[in-house]
């Protein structure tokens, strides 16, 4: 079993690798890891781990809903790389009782936690639960909560004292300009969405273009407090 000294080695060793080169290396360390899809950054992890591993997990969380743009993207990533790409839902059981007791709309009135918590959270879980390790296309400059992300971490967030599992970041030290300049050097599809003014794309009722000089959180959750941008897939982004 990986220790957190070890993780700390990890991730000071990478903390000035290329995103292909962290994909690579913890590749071999953790063959079973899944990269999560849903934007933009994780298509360029998609592209450059398809260059890399022999068929790379990938999957993503359909909330049941996004915009129709979206449903449309992550099939023309599926037909771009030829993967299989698994599909996470929320248990129809707790979704139909929020639903029956609050309605389609809660999350206005009382905030967005608790809808993402069954749409996407728990969904997330319980993948989680089947891998050691997982892929995400977090950047340090998406957001306050986000700035201190590392390369490599035990994921606090859905790790278990039987089952601990593992987080890369590889873009971490991205900016936005890098990943769209590598989106269009290798023509990486992306969400049509983004040509719209799109930026951060969640849910469509939670997700809104954002206007210039606007930061690209802006447009998710634009009616709770402005430094709190996460449903709970990252709420923990500080280093072990």
């Amino acid at each position: 079993m990986t220790t957190a000294k070890e993780i700390e080695e990890l991730n000071a060793r990478l903390s000035d690798s290329e995103p292909k080169d962290i994909i690579q290396e913890v590749s071999k360390l953790w063959p079973n890891l899944a990269i999560s899809f849903s934007g933009a950054e994780d298509v360029a992890l998609i592209e450059m781990a398809s260059k890399l591993l022999d068929k790379p997990a990938v999957f993503t969380l359909d909330t049941g809903r996004l915009h129709a743009q979206t449903y449309e993207f992550i099939e023309s990533v599926r037909r771009h790389y030829e993967l299989p790409i698994e599909t996470l839902h929320p248990d129809p059981q707790r979704l139909g009782q929020l639903i029956k007791n609050k309605g389609l709309f809660s999350f206005y009135e009382d905030g967005h936690e608790e809808c993402c918590s069954i749409r996407k959270v728990e969904p997330l879980k319980n993948k989680l639960a089947t891998v050691d390790a997982w892929i995400t296309g977090q950047r340090r400059d998406q957001s306050p909560t986000r700035a201190e992300v590392p390369i490599v971490q035990f994921d606090r967030n859905f790790s278990s004292p039987e089952h601990p599992v593992v987080k890369i970041n590889p873009l971490a030290n991205w900016s936005s300009e890098d990943v769209w300049n590598y989106i269009r050097m290798f023509d990486v599809p992306y969400n049509e969405l983004h040509d719209a003014g799109f930026v951060s794309i969640g849910c469509e009722p939670c997700t809104r273009s954002i206007g210039p000089n606007q930061h690209e959180r802006e447009g998710r959750w634009w009616w709770e407090e402005a430094t709190i941008k996460e449903c709970g897939l990252h709420r923990d982004n500080t280093k072990d």
